[in-house]
């Protein structure tokens, strides 16, 4: 008997029939003697639908309105999922994130969680109940409704499992895992039995998709084993955990990849003591967010200042930067929107040489040239012509042999 709790996104629960399926799905899990707590989404398309109501009314509309606005969504489907396990026989109760207090600060939109109380979740579960709450919500210290921004109800349901001290979370999506790259890109990849919290968030903040980096790191802060299954067909699917003495052994975990950035140039400024910042600055100023950096320092006393910044930011950060190279003095302004970001991860980098020369030569068998390389400890990332997107992800993939067998799927299961 464990204390489970489950996340369900909007597809998830995206129809009457969807948050029928997950009904019995509960169910199924209280009669194997589980507790269960459940997270919810609104059905798929309901956030977009109020958004759009409200831009209807008021072209740029309060973030407190807004907010109590789009609780709204995730109000119906605990209300419909709560109903749906009581018809099939099985006690459940409803709360809202302000319900069961969770408290959070008053940045609407984009709040972030402080604190759970549980002791109502308890007391329910106690009781035999199934708990189902609102994800994507909470209250601040002033009784506010506030929301945690797209994909918040992973953030919730994680936050959810810290504050009980859940066995796991499980994050139900329309994946049956993590893979080691996207299989709409590579058909050979394969879904992983394990990954560690480093390796996850180096994956979603490269572009990985899966889970939001908020709840990820919320997961590895408070050492809470995540698991990402499928909605629709039964299986192990990902454990997300802390690393353990067996993970050494694999390499690479997985390949991600980003196809919204963007590559900016200034060249020819000043070799001084804060050339960087009078060149960022302006940038940050802006709430324009770099990613990778190269400078290069030129035999005449001048550098080149090569970023990445999202595409939707690329005009922006052009005309800002064209401001600074006139008031620098630079020689030129290049930029190209035409580029994507390919990163290899995996926590078997620490302790094995050659990775990052093995991608290259994988890279430059292919006839791809890179233009920016970036390291960490777990992750090598390189920018590289945005039409050699699959056939990189594809190469990389072959070279680091991630389509053969892992574990056996008995084997994964009897470690975790």
């Amino acid at each position: 008997m464990a204390l489970i709790v489950q996340k369900y996104g909007g597809t998830s629960v995206g129809s009457v029939e969807r948050i029928q399926n997950v009904a019995e799905k509960a169910v199924q899990f209280r009669k194997q003697g589980h507790d269960l707590v459940i997270v919810v989404s609104a059905m798929s398309g309901q956030t977009d639908r109020l958004l759009g109501l409200a831009r209807e009314i008021h072209e740029r509309p309060a973030g407190r309105e807004l907010d109590v606005l789009l609780s709204t969504g995730e109000q119906v489907t605990i209300a419909l999922l709560s109903m749906a396990l009581q018809q099939r026989g099985c006690p459940a109760v409803s709360y809202t994130g302000g319900q069961v207090h969770i408290l959070t600060d008053s940045a609407h939109n984009k709040a972030r969680i402080q604190d759970i109380e549980g002791a109502r979740v308890r007391r329910d579960l106690a009781d035999g109940k199934i708990v189902v709450v609102a994800g994507f919500q909470g209250v601040d210290e002033h009784g506010n409704i506030t929301t945690l921004g797209r994909g918040g109800s992973d953030t919730t349901a994680v936050a959810l499992a810290a504050a009980l001290n859940a066995d796991e979370c499980q994050i139900y999506t329309d994946v049956d895992g993590v893979y080691t790259t996207d299989p709409r890109v590579e058909p050979q990849a394969r879904r992983l039995g394990r990954i560690t919290f480093e390796e996850m968030l180096e994956m979603a903040s490269q572009g990985s998709k899966v889970l939001q980096i908020r709840a990820v790191e919320f997961a590895g802060k408070y050492g809470v084993p995540l698991r990402v299954l499928s909605s629709f067909e039964d299986g192990p699917g990902t454990l997300i955990s802390l690393e353990d003495e067996d993970m050494e052994k694999a390499l690479i975990s997985g390949i991600a990849f980003n196809r919204d950035e963007a590559q900016l140039t200034i060249a020819g400024v000043p070799d001084q003591p804060g050339v960087a910042y009078n060149i960022l600055g302006p940038i940050s100023d802006a709430n324009i967010e770099v990613d990778m950096i190269v400078q290069n320092v030129g035999a005449d006393d001048t550098t080149d200042f090569t970023f990445t910044v999202h595409r939707n930011d690329y005009d922006k950060a052009m005309e800002l930067l064209t401001d600074v190279s006139r008031k620098l003095g630079g020689r030129t302004v290049e930029g190209d929107k035409k580029i994507i970001k390919i990163a290899l991860v995996g926590v078997g980098m620490r302790s094995h040489a050659g990775i990052a020369s093995k991608m290259f030569k994988a890279l430059a068998d292919e006839g791809i040239n890179i233009r920016m390389i970036s390291t960490s400890e777990i992750k090598v990332s390189v920018v590289v012509e945005e039409k050699y997107l699959e056939l990189g992800v594809r190469a990389l993939h072959d070279a680091f042999g991630l389509a053969e067998a892992a574990e056996d799927e008995a084997d994964v299961k009897a470690k975790i």
